[in-house]
């Protein structure tokens, strides 16, 4: 990917941050995840007091694109950290968020980009991060 779609990417993640809903942790995340079709899906992690219904950012951003027809992905941008704070450090995927991406996107060659508010970028593979992922190839 190019860099200016990465910045691009980590800037959109960031103004999710806004849309998070989490009264119980105070650490918001967002997500820009980029389809192949060169659209751009959002999401920002939702919580509910009952805790297991909460949504992460991330699953968030692949459910809506799913939900509107999508089914092949290049990258995510992935950013966040608890509110009020002035700095935020990367934030990766949770296990389960990694697993929804293991369904869609192929993991040598699917990008997680994660930034930090000094403007550090990370960009990995999702098999680096996943290693022997279970996908829909395991049940053929």
């Amino acid at each position: 990917m190019k860099k200016e779609q990465i910045i691009k990417m980590i800037e959109i993640a960031f103004s999710q941050l806004a849309y998070s809903y989490t009264p119980y942790s105070d650490f918001k995340v967002g997500a820009a995840l980029l389809g192949k079709n060169g659209r751009i899906y959002t999401g920002c992690n939702i919580e509910n007091a009952a805790y297991t219904p909460s949504n992460c950012a991330e699953r968030t951003a692949f459910f809506k694109a799913v939900s509107d027809g999508e089914r092949n992905f290049r990258a995510i941008a992935i950013v966040g950290g608890k509110e009020g704070e002035k700095d935020y450090d990367f934030c990766s995927p949770c296990g389960v968020c990694r697993q929804v991406m293991m369904e869609f996107c192929d993991p040598e060659e699917f990008e997680i980009v994660l930034g930090n508010s000094a403007g550090d970028i990370k960009v990995i593979k999702l098999k680096d991060i996943l290693p022997e992922g279970f996908g829909p190839e395991n049940l053929e």
